[in-house]
């Protein structure tokens, strides 16, 4: 998989792609990042990229000559999902993670200031994704948010390829309580289910767990599978 990513602060994702899983999927070949530089596409000697929102109002918007030249510059060839950061847009969940995990071409495009003018969503027909319904500085975060839960899924980046099969969301519900060592803990013991070697039933334990732990915290995740 092939992320280009399109932002004004590049630096910002040096410490965290070089890091933990993220490096790994990159060392493996299972993920190519390229990073652009918003400026480079500026206009005049300032490499302007943003102006004064028409009507007034607080802070910059970025202009649409900037964002459209590089956006068709970098997606010139082959079949891309065009992704614009935005907090109108689509909520993130695993289910969308997945569907994104297909795909052998992905441009995140990071917003900042006081946002884009319209016309950047209207005439490049950008796919619009929130990471949740709060406002960050800019698009960064939100893209590395991206990037971190879809190179989880790359095939062989992680050690045990059960891992993503487990983890919350993935199948519809949170994850059930894990344990590690020591069996006993400040009056804590490990349940005794997960150390009898009975592999079928730690499985039965997990899911009545996991369903227990989402009916409790996360009612809204089975409301659709409930009215089934």
């Amino acid at each position: 998989m092939l992320i280009s990513v399109l932002t004004l602060f590049p630096k910002m994702f040096e410490g965290a792609l070089s890091e933990s899983i993220l490096r790994i999927a990159q060392d493996k070949g299972a993920l190519k990042i390229k990073l652009y530089n918003l400026r480079d596409w500026g206009m005049g000697k300032r490499k302007t990229v943003d102006d004064r929102p028409f009507g007034g109002g607080p802070g910059m918007v970025l202009r649409p000559e900037p964002v459209f030249a590089a956006v068709e510059e970098i997606t010139k060839e082959g079949r891309w999902r065009k992704i614009l950061l935005s907090p109108g847009g689509k909520k993130l969940t695993q289910s969308l993670v997945h569907q994104l995990s297909k795909e052998e071409n992905i441009l995140l495009v990071c917003g900042h200031y006081e946002g884009f003018d319209e016309r950047i969503r209207e005439g490049l027909n950008l796919e619009e994704i929130s990471i949740g319904d709060y406002i960050t500085t800019g698009g960064e975060l939100p893209a590395l948010i991206i990037i971190d839960a879809l190179a989880r899924l790359l095939p062989g980046v992680l050690g045990n390829e059960e891992s993503p099969r487990q983890e919350s969301f993935s199948e519809g519900l949170l994850e059930a309580p894990q344990y590690t060592r020591p069996v006993e803990f400040h009056g804590m013991r490990v349940p005794e289910i997960l150390r009898s070697g009975d592999h079928k039933k730690v499985v039965e334990w997990r899911e009545s767990q996991a369903r227990a732990r989402t009916r409790l915290r996360r009612p809204d995740l089975l409301e659709g599978e409930e009215k089934k």
